[in-house]
């Protein structure tokens, strides 16, 4: 085969399903109420916005000490989406 194989094209509606699930897994790790995570994806424009909700008690858990585990989670997000060349930003909403 002439050239390699070549990666299929992505739907940018599974693209943001799957950062959606990629969130929710990492955010009901933390938490210590994960029935209280809900996660939202939006396309807008240029880029995959993901809204993370969880309960008041657990906001702490989620953005850690100097926001360093939001920071990571974005971190992480960011990766996943650039190998596909696109843009995430994360929101976290009490």
């Amino acid at each position: 085969m002439e050239g390699g194989p070549s990666l299929p094209h992505r739907d940018p509606v599974d693209e943001a399903t799957a950062l959606k699930q990629l969130v929710e897994q990492m955010a009901r790790a933390l938490v210590d109420n994960p029935d209280e995570v809900t996660v939202e994806a939006a396309e807008e424009e240029k880029a995959c916005v993901i809204r993370l909700r969880v309960g008041s008690a657990d906001v702490g858990r989620v953005i850690g000490k100097q926001g360093r585990t939001a920071k990571a989670m974005r971190t992480v997000l960011h990766a996943i989406a650039a190998r596909s060349k696109r843009r995430a930003v994360l929101e976290i909403l009490e």
